[in-house]
């Protein structure tokens, strides 16, 4: 298997850095490494433009298929930063490639300078827009605190990808020092272990990923439990039409317990009327008492 590589121009030192940890990985991985100068940098001639990188990493691809005999799907493109424009556009042009690395990728040249969201026809490395037509395992390794290329481009090329792989989130990590992290090195050869296996094995992972950011079949398994949804509701409601007819018989006995209570006051009243005229007879009768005392006292 062959890694195609896509950087930026970096000093010396770190270039070695680079060379001195790919020479690791090759040990460990049984990996090739190829790598290119853009147009314009290092050996090569022209002009450093965007058309041109896409012709550069053209060129080198083309390079290891005719002279030596590589074959498509054992290459593993790797870009980094502005070099994940030609790496995600070959990719997205390749069906058969084995996997892609992309290492503090962009979103696209626009979006690095201002938070737009559309893309203009002037923008560059579109890569927000060819990153869903990549049909390989993606791997994507960005720091949180990088202060070139925002985390959030990282992240938003990762949610785009069909073949997602676990993706690495350096914390602290910033625009040219994620090498430096033990966990830089040891994620990217578990990432290559892992697609070197036959697709069949790599089925494992995918599941996995998978699991990660759940399909939208998993929500439609929820469709058909809305029946019993529907029973609880019938039931809902009946249980609501016996608590109202539940309160209808309690105020309807009320009102009937009131009734013997009203026939109670009915009858109390009656009971005085028959009282009152006693009450008059017995006034009458007192004043005829004292009629005839009158009487007594006039006739003396």
């Amino acid at each position: 298997m062959t890694y195609l590589s896509s950087y930026c121009e970096y000093s010396v030192i770190k270039k070695i850095l680079l060379i001195s940890l790919f020479l690791v990985l090759e040990s460990d991985t049984a990996l090739g490494q190829c790598r290119y100068d853009y147009s314009g940098y290092g050996q090569s001639s022209g002009k450093p433009s965007e058309q041109n990188t896409y012709a550069d990493i053209e060129a080198a691809y083309k390079c290891l298929i005719e002279n030596f005999d590589a074959k498509e799907e054992e290459i593993i493109l790797y870009g980094q930063s502005v070099g994940s424009g030609p790496t995600v556009d070959l990719a997205s042009r390749l069906k058969r490639l084995r996997a892609v690395v992309l290492h503090s990728p962009i979103l696209s040249g626009m979006r690095v300078m201002y938070p737009v969201k559309r893309t203009y026809w002037f923008d560059i490395y579109k890569n927000i827009d060819k990153i869903p037509h990549v049909t390989c395992p993606v791997l994507i390794i960005h720091g949180t605190a990088d202060e070139v290329v925002d985390w959030s481009h990282g992240k938003q090329l990762w949610e785009l990808c069909k073949e997602k792989y676990e993706p690495l989130w350096l914390r602290g990590g910033k625009h040219c020092d994620l090498e430096l992290f033990p966990e830089y090195l040891r994620h990217l050869k578990k990432f290559i272990h892992r697609v070197q296996k036959s697709p069949s094995h790599r089925h494992a992972w995918r599941e996995s990923v998978d699991r990660m950011e759940p399909s939208r079949k998993s929500l439609d398994y929820f469709e058909p439990s809305r029946k019993s949804t529907d029973r609880r509701e019938k039931s809902r409601a009946t249980r609501d039409r016996s608590i109202t007819d539940h309160r209808y018989s309690n105020v309807e006995k009320t009102d009937n317990s009131k009734t013997p209570f009203e026939h109670f006051e009915k009858s109390r009243r009656s009971v005085d009327i028959f009282e009152r005229p006693k009450r008059t007879v017995e006034q009458l009768d007192c004043g005829r008492k004292s009629v005839d005392r009158l009487d007594r006292v006039w006739a003396s």
